[in-house]
């Protein structure tokens, strides 16, 4: 029979911590990840060079993370963002700081964090099988005693006196992630909340972001409207694209608009391209440069205004004649210049699909998982730990933190089961 202390499935970083760090504190580990490499998903993070973790504090975490974010004050306290960076160093992974506090390598490169975890895992002795796929979780009167693998064509049984659910969500299933870890938790009884994408570009009806894909916008203010009521805002950055609208305060606000969506209410977004200037230091704006500019036509006006890409899709949609010069703009004209600029709005339709969504949110109830050592309220010798939980969070490095923590807090509560 085959026998370990803990089973750890998948090798995302949830999974890496939490084996590492079980033998590391004297368990006997295996490391299941059915795909043929580990940290396929980390790989990608942060347009592949890895957003680490965040260097803000622990109270600016918890406004960052959803549902609860309070749920995760244990986890944080025995392994937070220092202990991931403090970890990576030992590694030989040098980090920096960068704009939001975000934690990067200095190699800016996501295989070196990836690497360092293995070389650190390896290190503890952990026994990894690659290509291993768990099929299901073996419980007898709620107790976990392991799980069934198909590998190379075999399947068998494996016990162990704790196993850890590290498979991750649904976002970006070419990774692994394909919602396994839904499949074993409800088959145990679990509750799992409803899973959807989250940090999700979003698709607007018409043609006007096709019209003006590419285009990056920076120092916007993007507004969520729901039923015709004022909902949510994020200020900073986003960027057209062929089917609507994506960049980082789009992503953050995908949060709550997917929810909206699914709820069949009426979704818009509206940009405030310039929420530096009301609406009475807009127009001074607009009749400072028109005196100094009056014989200028409006193509050239439109460009002291606005990025080049936007000046043509202007005049049109006002319908201003782009030969006119300024000097011949009436007040009505310039009101409607205005409007749009501070109410650039958009439809939302719907948004993409798991394949481009960074993150999942649902997953297993945190209301069935104690939240001191992130061990099942159901099963004994169950833990969950990641993206698999229903917590998820705004970018930023706050996702990784959260697969690092509980990874690490479900880790420590296996190895306390070990007989010396």
């Amino acid at each position: 029979m085959i026998k370990y202390d803990v089973i750890v499935i998948g090798a995302g970083p949830a999974g890496l911590i939490a084996a590492g760090h079980a033998a590391e504190l004297g368990a006997k580990v295996l490391l299941l990840e059915k795909m043929e490499r580990v940290g396929r998903k980390l790989l990608i993070t942060g347009k592949g060079r890895c957003n680490i973790t965040n260097n803000g504090s622990m109270s600016e975490f918890f406004k960052q993370i959803y549902p609860n974010g309070r749920f995760l004050k244990h986890a944080f306290g025995e392994f937070f963002s220092t202990d991931i960076i403090e970890l990576l160093n030992k590694q030989g992974v040098e980090t920096v700081v960068e704009r939001g506090e975000r934690v990067f390598p200095v190699s800016n490169s996501a295989a070196v964090v990836v690497q360092a975890l293995l070389a650190w895992v390896s290190k503890n002795k952990v026994d990894i099988h690659y290509g291993c796929k768990v099929d299901k979780l073996l419980a007898n009167n709620q107790i976990i005693k392991g799980v069934v693998v198909t590998a190379q064509g075999v399947t068998k049984e494996i016990f162990a006196d704790s196993v850890i659910v590290c498979t991750g969500g649904s976002s970006y299933p070419v990774t692994g992630c394909t919602g396994d870890g839904y499949r074993f938790a409800k088959a145990l009884g679990h509750t799992i909340e409803t899973v959807r994408p989250a940090l999700v570009p979003l698709e607007t009806a018409g043609n006007t972001a096709e019209q003006l894909q590419g285009l990056s916008l920076k120092n916007v203010n993007a507004v969520v409207w729901i039923n015709g009521k004022k909902y949510k805002e994020e200020f900073g950055e986003m960027l057209f694209t062929h089917f609507g609208l994506t960049g980082p305060i789009i992503l953050t606000l995908s949060r709550f608009v997917v929810d909206e969506i699914i709820k069949h209410n009426k979704v818009e977004i509206s940009i405030d391209l310039k929420p530096a200037l009301d609406d009475l230091k807009l127009d001074a704006r607009l009749l400072r440069d028109l005196a100094e500019h009056g014989k200028k036509q409006m193509e050239n006006l439109f460009k002291l205004w606005l990025p080049g890409k936007m000046v043509s899709f202007f005049i049109n949609k006002l319908g201003l004649d782009a030969a006119k010069e300024g000097h011949q703009l009436n007040a009505n004209e310039r009101k409607r210049i205005r409007l749009l600029m501070k109410d650039f709005r958009f439809e939302v339709t719907g948004n993409r699909s798991f394949k481009e969504a960074i993150i999942t949110a649902g997953g297993v109830s945190i209301s069935e998982i104690d939240s001191k050592t992130m061990e099942s309220k159901l099963v004994k010798g169950l833990f969950f730990a990641g993206e698999v939980l229903d917590l998820d969070a705004n970018t930023g490095g706050f996702n990784l933190q959260i697969a690092y923590s509980t990874a690490w807090l479900a880790a420590k509560n296996c190895a306390k089961k070990v007989v010396v």
